[in-house]
């Protein structure tokens, strides 16, 4: 029996390394950008299945195709009003042109990042505190917009930013808290200042209506004697309006005459 010759078992190793490196598999979220001899090929990047690459002739880069979540370090911000702020924000993106994204810059990841952090202090550098906590969704729809428009060259889409927390000096959450409380306080007074408003309107409606009706405080006079001596079981002594006494003192004065 003849045995393989050393030189051909060493050339079919070589053949099968070779065939391993000429078969690459992307899957369906990638994408493969093949360079022929250092130029791009014509058609752009190719994939998803199966690629068939020329050995020692054809590279190819694999670009991922998924949305990418990318945290952005904190940040040392000074507000328009002089106040000093830590912020951290999240950025989401996702390449949308292989090509570009490969060609037109080195790594786009650390580019996009890098681009974020710088966005973010020279928008909330030029923003007030106040309109920092209460615009926020304003304030990211403007760094989503600077962004994007930075990397659209890249042949990256940035779908959304979010400005994650905002870290005050202790002094300045002191001062406010105090505010707040001196904002609920005044809340407190105005509405009780209403509240006492309306029902002296109230009162003086009712004077009005009693006044022109002398029957009605008769009758608003009797039911408050009735609850006095419904809830009082002591001896109450209330004074009788003689407007009371005027039909009985006519009756007496009548049966005289006669």
């Amino acid at each position: 029996m003849e045995t393989i010759p050393v030189f051909a078992v060493v050339l079919i190793f070589f053949a099968v390394i070779i065939l391993l490196n000429a078969v690459r598999i992307l899957r369906e979220y990638e994408r493969g950008v093949i360079f022929r001899l250092g130029r791009v090929l014509s058609g752009g990047e190719r994939g998803p299945g199966i690629i068939l690459l020329i050995p020692l002739v054809d590279r190819m880069v694999k670009v991922s195709l998924r949305t990418v979540v990318m945290d952005v370090p904190p940040q040392d911000v000074i507000t328009q009003d002089n106040v000093s702020i830590k912020v951290n924000a999240v950025v989401y993106f996702r390449v949308l042109q292989p090509q570009k994204a490969i060609i037109e810059v080195e790594n786009y990841l650390m580019a996009t990042s890098q681009l974020s952090q710088t966005t973010l202090r020279s928008v909330l550098g030029q923003s007030e505190l106040d309109d920092l906590l209460s615009q926020r969704e304003k304030i990211n729809q403007r760094l989503q917009q600077i962004i994007d428009a930075h990397t659209e060259p890249w042949g990256i889409k940035v779908s959304n930013v979010e400005v994650k927390q905002i870290d005050l000096p202790q002094e300045m959450q002191r001062a406010m808290a105090k505010q707040a409380e001196a904002e609920r306080e005044r809340r407190s007074k105005v509405i009780a200042a209403e509240g006492e408003f309306q029902a002296s309107q109230k009162l003086a409606d009712a004077a009005q209506v009693l006044a022109g009706q002398p029957s009605a405080i008769t009758l608003r006079y009797l039911q408050t004697l009735r609850e006095i001596a419904t809830e009082k079981n002591s001896t109450t002594i209330f004074p009788i309006p003689i407007d009371l006494l005027k039909p009985f003192l006519n009756t007496n004065q009548h049966k005289q005459a006669d």
